[in-house]
């Protein structure tokens, strides 16, 4: 629960009081391997924080599937643009592997507004930090090596490349398996 109330201080800035009713919304979940979080078209009805495990958010294209991002420990899930907008999903969100989640009911979610005082500003903030992460994201992708991503990632979190299969760091990251078998070659070596 600490991680937890960690992460909405970070997301959030909210005063304790608040924190504290916040949390208090979130409900554990149990989520097995295999098991869809969400699947592609379907409205998002949740905001998740992963407690443990990993989630593969990806879409299928016609010749491959892209992972867009896979959301381990510490950070929160979900599909934004559904759950905000309540519109169908773009994108399929799958546990890799036996998760912890706590969860935030989409319903409970639109009724923050109702018990926070100043809740459009302080969603605004979470939104806004949400958007600061994508940008990092495109930024890597536009002044970084594939190494460079690499490195990157692993930084943050190497426990990722035990637990995630490499095809799907390897699509996330934007290259091929064979490219990231290769750096991964030159890092041991």
């Amino acid at each position: 629960m600490e991680q937890l109330n960690q992460s909405l201080q970070f997301f959030f800035s909210l005063p304790q009081e608040q924190l504290a009713q916040m949390a208090a919304c979130f409900v554990p979940e149990q989520l097995s391997k295999g098991t869809s979080f969400l699947r592609a078209g379907q409205y998002a009805q949740k905001l998740s924080y992963v407690a443990s495990g990993y989630l593969r958010i990806w879409e299928q294209h016609e010749k491959a599937e892209v992972t867009q991002w896979i959301s381990g420990p510490g950070y929160f899930v979900t599909d934004l643009r559904s759950l905000i907008f309540q519109e169908g999903g773009r994108w399929q969100i799958d546990a890799l592997c036996d998760c912890e989640l706590m969860t935030l009911s989409g319903e409970q979610y639109r009724q923050l507004a109702d018990r926070i005082p100043a809740w459009d500003r302080i969603e605004k903030r979470f939104l806004a930090k949400c958007f600061a992460l994508l940008e990092d994201r495109v930024h890597e992708f536009l002044s970084l090596s594939a190494r460079q991503r690499y490195d990157r990632l692993f930084a943050r979190d190497p426990e990722l490349f035990n637990q995630v299969p490499l095809q799907y760091i390897a699509s996330m990251l934007g290259m091929s398996p064979e490219t990231l078998s290769r750096i991964r070659r030159e890092v041991i070596s």
